[in-house]
């Protein structure tokens, strides 16, 4: 989309507080952050429609309008029809300012992509990375595929506003830092966001992958959803919660843990955690594979177990629907506690067809009660591989264009500079 020429685009991501001027944070008037929300669902709208929508004066429209077409986060789109004189501009949300970075880390594979501020891709990079090498040699890899990503994109650093990052572990999502994560050894407590910014001076946010799955499934697959709750089942297994569109996290982060909550009838499985009976100590892709190899059913990773179900393979067709109902278990209690109307099933086990979701229908429609189940539908993801890199790339959009960071930096450019002796 073209951009204004009328001034130099701003940073998104530099400067101070925003202490009112011509955004009007403190004025108890909509700044021009607020006035961009309106215009983020991508529709044009001209000045005159705008001063309706927000009850402004057109003259504040005129400020908050031109300040926006300033920073590059508005552009130009057409002309309405005219109703007497000059047709009036239209101007619409430019999701080409600037970009943001996503990164899905996983176990055994990182996926980093760079997208516009919509979180769609422009270009991504997929590699087998192994978790358990350590934060430095992980986020290393990182920096250096986000530089590759920006060159090929031919985009400048001054155009990256922020930064998402997904983990497969506990994350304490105000600080960034993983929290005693049992399958990345030595990252416990390590600064993730301090050493991505190492290199570059933007915003960095890291939160469990599974958290960033379900937003990535909200925002690609169901956004007209207002309740939904993401299930990861793969070699771990865990959840994401949507309420009232917003991404729950809890008090610290650790919202949505599902694989860790006890299973009555598996009190003496012996978990990674160091707990017994936990879910995924039982009915994760790990728990699978040690069941189908003690029966003598070759199987040494995911990818094997669904092979074995898509082919007709009794035994793990039977070992995954059973898996399915012990999910089932714990999840009727989240939807009577949670009271969703979307129940999402995602991860590598998903891909089993309709065995693992099957057990899971069975169990959360036979034993949660009626009204919270009446409208209730428990389906597969359908987002794929890159569900977690858009929802680590919504995350950081969410920061970048939230009102009061656009008033931030809206502000801080419009401001002279301080010279010697001021």
């Amino acid at each position: 989309m073209p951009q204004s020429a009328s001034a130099p685009r701003a940073p998104i991501h530099r400067g101070a507080a925003a202490t009112g001027g011509v955004t009007g944070p403190g004025s108890g008037a909509p700044g021009a952050g607020e006035l961009l929300q309106l215009l983020r669902d991508g529709r044009p709208q001209t000045r005159a429609e705008l001063a309706r929508l927000t009850g402004l004066a057109r003259s504040t429209v005129n400020i908050r309008v031109d300040a926006l077409l300033a920073s590059g986060l508005l552009a130009p789109s057409g002309r309405a029809a005219s109703t007497g004189g000059r047709p009036p501009t239209r101007f619409v949300f430019n999701p080409q300012a600037r970009v943001v970075v996503g990164a899905d880390l996983g176990a055994t594979h990182a996926n980093v992509a760079l997208t516009d501020l919509t979180g769609q891709p422009l270009s991504e990079v997929a590699e087998r990375v192994d978790i358990s090498a350590g934060p430095i040699t992980v986020l290393d890899w990182v920096v250096a595929t986000i530089r590759q990503l920006l060159d090929e994109a031919d985009k400048d650093v001054k155009d990256l506003v922020g930064i998402g990052i997904g983990l497969p572990g506990p994350v304490e999502h105000s600080s960034g830092r993983p929290m005693r994560p049992p399958i990345m050894p030595g990252w416990d407590g390590y600064d993730v966001p301090g050493h991505v910014r190492h290199h570059w001076d933007v915003p960095v946010h890291v939160d469990n992958d599974v958290n960033l799955m379900a937003l990535g499934e909200h925002v690609m697959a169901h956004p007209e959803v207002d309740h939904l709750l993401f299930v990861k089942v793969a070699t771990g297994i865990g959840a994401g919660i949507i309420s009232g569109r917003r991404l729950l996290r809890g008090a610290v982060g650790a919202a949505g843990d599902l694989g860790h909550v006890a299973v009555p009838h598996a009190s003496d499985v012996l978990c990674t955690c160091g707990n017994t009976g936990c879910l995924e100590a039982v009915a994760s892709g790990h728990a699978i594979i040690k069941h189908l190899t003690a029966a003598g059913v070759p199987a040494m990773t995911n990818s094997d177990v669904v092979a074995l179900v898509c082919n007709g393979n009794t035994p793990a067709t039977q070992a995954v629907h059973q898996a399915g109902r012990t999910i089932g278990e714990i999840l009727a209690t989240c939807v009577s506690l949670l009271n969703p109307e979307l129940v999402v099933i995602g991860g590598s086990l998903a891909q089993a067809g309709e065995s693992l979701i099957a057990g899971v229908r069975e169990v959360v429609y036979g034993r949660s009660l009626p009204l919270a189940t009446a409208h209730l539908q428990i389906v597969p993801a359908t987002t794929g591989i890159q569900v977690g890199v858009i929802g680590a790339a919504t995350m950081a959009i969410q920061h970048a264009l939230a009102a009061d960071r656009v008033d931030e930096v809206i502000t801080s450019a419009s401001s002279p500079p301080i010279t010697a002796g001021e």
